[in-house]
């Protein structure tokens, strides 16, 4: 069973995108993933096919109707559909490698590209959209977002990676940041390899990239080390 994205968005030119090559492109191409796009204008009415409107109470921009994304939201996800539906906002809950680990072991996921100043809250409450931001910062949509989640979802799939364990040492998944690497030559511009790594010693080696790990999260990342 493969991991089945359907991403509902404004510009669906900008799928598969980056997705297209190297790891996410190959598992693409093998059916390990799958990524379909569904255009929200098709679901507007009237001669303009408008999908936004002026937000109740004014101000700026304009709102992403609730009646048109309804039913793009339904004709990719019909009743039974148990993949998660999400909207990429930067009000939601961050996304972690935690939760991206989770998307990764299920059958897909539903994504909503909000654009303008925002989406109606009822259809986020009316077809149960969880609201995922990728960082506090904002977006002129939610594709990027989609992007980013879909790559980093998709990576972890099986058999995506060559090599599985390369993703179990990577930042985040033990809870700090990745320890330094370092690779041939020997010597480069005066800088060498640290001593322990070319011992032979693998127990040492493991406690120098414990240590060098905690070092670092303390030092960019100290919010994490407690959580560690």
């Amino acid at each position: 069973m493969s991991f089945r994205a359907s991403v509902l968005t404004l510009y669906p030119e900008m799928f598969p995108g980056p997705l297209g090559l190297s790891l996410a492109g190959r598992a693409l191409e093998r059916g390990d993933a799958a990524i379909e796009t569904v255009q929200i204008r098709d679901f507007a009415e009237g001669k303009h096919r408008m999908v936004d409107d002026t937000p109740s109470g004014g101000g700026a921009g304009m709102v992403l109707r609730a009646d048109v994304l309804a039913r793009a939201i339904d004709h990719a996800a019909p009743a039974g559909d148990p993949r998660p539906r999400l909207l990429m906002s930067p009000r939601g809950r961050p996304l972690t490698q935690g939760f991206v680990r989770e998307l990764s072991t299920g059958q897909g996921a539903v994504i909503v590209c909000g654009r303008f100043e925002g989406v109606d809250e009822r259809v986020i409450e009316g077809r149960g959209l969880t609201e995922v931001s990728i960082g506090d910062y904002v977006l002129s949509g939610g594709e990027l977002a989609a992007l980013v989640l879909l790559d980093a979802v998709i990576r972890l799939l099986p058999g995506v990676m060559g090599n599985a364990l390369s993703g179990e040492t990577e930042s985040f998944e033990t809870g700090l940041l990745e320890h330094p690497h370092y690779t041939r030559p020997a010597e480069w511009e005066g800088r060498t390899i640290p001593a322990v790594l070319t011992s032979g010693d693998h127990g040492a080696v493991e406690r120098w990239r414990r240590a060098e790990a905690e070092r670092l999260t303390a030092a960019r990342r100290p919010d994490l080390l407690d959580k560690a």
